[in-house]
């Protein structure tokens, strides 16, 4: 599979029916794009696509991916050493230079979209992305685009949209596209930045609101660690695609109480406020507490924010 990769690499990729002509066959056009070393890259909705080959150190992350978790611990152990030997013996430039290979800095708008396509590739186990759907080009030109490979069961996808997506038509049909593709989609009404995030292995962040002038590629497993653990958080706020609403199994008494705790009334002036007795309020938050999984009140009010309750 080498040799096709070459040849597409060296001629900056072709038409996408033209590929299997020129690399030897369907098969081989499959292999390349299973394996994260090539993908399609669409050309608006009058053109076909274009086969582009993966940038040669993603292609290298993909076969990496898979080895990533085993490597971790051991990482971990050669970091913990390093930090030890920098206390006796400081030598700042090559620290700096360590950081520099886990965080890359990306400034090139061809770079940086070729990178986002290509990290799809990378991704063995799973596949999560924020989005809003700020860009530079017509959302128009993303209609085209075929659903991504990792798409076909072998990834699970999860994507969160800005609820702003789901209100353009065009935005509408893409969101669609992906789900009938087998991509697992929530809505936030509001989301703060972009992300695409490969396994637990390489994360690309904007530094600006499209990220076309400006990206980070992090392959820091203690950024990614923490990317993920953002994204669970968001995952569990958001409202599934195409529900009218976010489950509420709370009675609306019990959403009343959950604002007063918010502003850290006690009980007594709980009750006072709703005009129930004691014991009923006491029942009450222990209702909540049980739903949450929690075990005090101010465990309550981080649970209930993460849910978007209050």
């Amino acid at each position: 599979m080498l040799t096709p990769y070459k040849q597409l690499l060296e001629r900056d990729g072709c038409q996408s029916f033209e590929a299997p002509e020129l690399l030897g066959g369907q098969d081989v056009v499959d292999a390349l794009v299973g394996a994260g070393m090539a993908y399609a890259l669409p050309s608006g909705l009058t053109l076909s696509p274009r086969l582009v080959a993966t940038a040669p150190d993603l292609a290298l992350q993909g076969a990496l991916a898979a080895l990533s978790r085993k490597l971790v611990v051991a990482h971990e152990r050669l970091l913990d050493g390093q930090r030890r030997m920098a206390a006796t013996h400081p030598f700042p430039g090559i620290l700096q230079a360590e950081a520099d290979r886990l965080v890359r800095i990306l400034t090139d708008g061809r770079q940086i979209t070729d990178t986002s396509r290509a990290l799809l590739g990378t991704a063995r186990r799973e596949w999560l992305v924020l989005e809003n759907f700020a860009l530079e080009r017509p959302l128009e030109k993303l209609v085209s685009m075929p659903p991504p490979p990792t798409f076909e069961g072998k990834v699970r996808c999860r994507n969160i949209y800005q609820a702003s997506c789901a209100e353009h038509p065009v935005g509408f049909k893409i969101m669609q596209m992906h789900a009938e593709a087998g991509e697992e989609a929530r809505i936030l009404p509001k989301i703060g930045m972009k992300m695409k995030l490969a396994d637990e292995a390489v994360a690309l962040i904007p530094l600006t609101p499209t990220g076309l002038s400006g990206a980070l590629l992090v392959r820091s497993p203690v950024i990614v660690g923490a990317l993920r653990e953002y994204f669970e958080l968001l995952w569990e706020r958001a409202i599934p695609f195409g529900a009218a609403e976010p489950e509420m199994p709370l009675k609306q008494v019990h959403m009343d109480i959950l604002k007063l705790l918010a502003e850290g009334l006690t009980d007594a002036r709980i009750s006072r406020q709703l005009g129930v007795n004691a014991k009923s309020t006491e029942r009450y938050i222990r209702t909540i507490r049980e739903y949450l999984g929690v075990s005090n009140r101010i465990a309550i009010g981080a649970a209930a924010a993460r849910r978007g309750w209050i």
